[in-house]
């Protein structure tokens, strides 16, 4: 499959797509966001890896929407660009794989959205992240939507309505990121990150990711009442039986579910 605005490539069970188009600071254009869903719903479908890493080329990780696909078109042009976007994110939100993003450089707007989305994030230390909207005069109402739910309402307001940018480190304390190393150890932490996850079974990945996330939206015993029905499901299946097995025996589970 062949991408103008992405690159992908496999390394054993993680897969690596990289926003390819510095030029234009890999803005998530119209054209990248179709090709990331059309990438996203083939790694679902083949279930060949079990974690998904994305990373930009360049200078930066994403800038955000390409603004030339915004000013002077119509709002039914626009919101088609939006819609397309939220495809994406959904598309993401819902694969079976774990999705962790490898920030640097700059990550603003629809940019800082996809950090927010993804699962889990590590940043270089040097990472600055804004949703800067307010600025230009259209506040950043779909990246707030993630980033609120990543770092809280309060700072999540903060850093819509000043539009000012927020260090990596404080990325890390507030939430928004899970690491911040040097640049230099950028690429190996966030490999080590996938490679370890990526050695568990893709349905046990699949069926917590999923968990995790419907639980995020009920009430405390509600949630745990869900909780409690998908343990005891997935306590049957082949590999969880596999695991404890091999818990029991002292030895490396081999999974056998897809």
């Amino acid at each position: 499959m062949e991408y103008k605005y992405l690159l992908y490539d496999e390394e054993g069970k993680v897969g690596y797509i990289t926003l390819n188009n510095p030029e234009k600071r890999n803005a998530l254009s119209f054209g990248m966001l179709e090709e990331l869903l059309r990438l996203f719903r083939a790694i679902a479908n083949e279930r060949k890896v079990h974690v998904v890493v994305i990373k930009g080329a360049g200078k930066i990780f994403s800038s955000g929407h390409d603004l030339t696909e915004i000013a002077g078109h119509s709002p039914i042009e626009v919101e088609r660009l939006f819609q397309r976007c939220w495809d994406m994110m959904y598309t993401l939100r819902s694969l079976p794989q774990p999705v962790i993003a490898q920030v640097h450089g700059v990550a603003t707007a629809a940019g800082c959205q996809l950090v927010a989305a993804c699962d889990l994030a590590v940043a270089e230390d040097g990472t600055r992240f804004a949703t800067p909207g307010v600025r230009i005069g259209l506040f950043c109402s779909t990246p707030i939507v993630f980033v609120s739910r990543a770092v809280g309402r309060k700072r999540a307001f903060e850093m819509g309505i000043t539009g000012e940018f927020i260090t990596a480190q404080q990325a890390l304390e507030w939430g928004l990121v899970n690491r911040v190393v040097p640049l230099e150890e950028l690429e190996r932490t966030t490999r080590e990150m996938a490679e370890g996850i990526a050695q568990y079974s893709l349905v046990v990945l699949e069926s917590g990711k999923r968990m995790f996330y419907q639980q995020l939206a009920m009430e405390d015993f509600q949630a745990l009442n869900y909780a409690t029905e998908v343990i005891s499901l997935y306590s049957s299946i082949e590999d969880c039986q596999e695991g404890i097995s091999a818990f029991f025996e002292k030895r490396q589970p081999v999974w056998k579910m897809r």
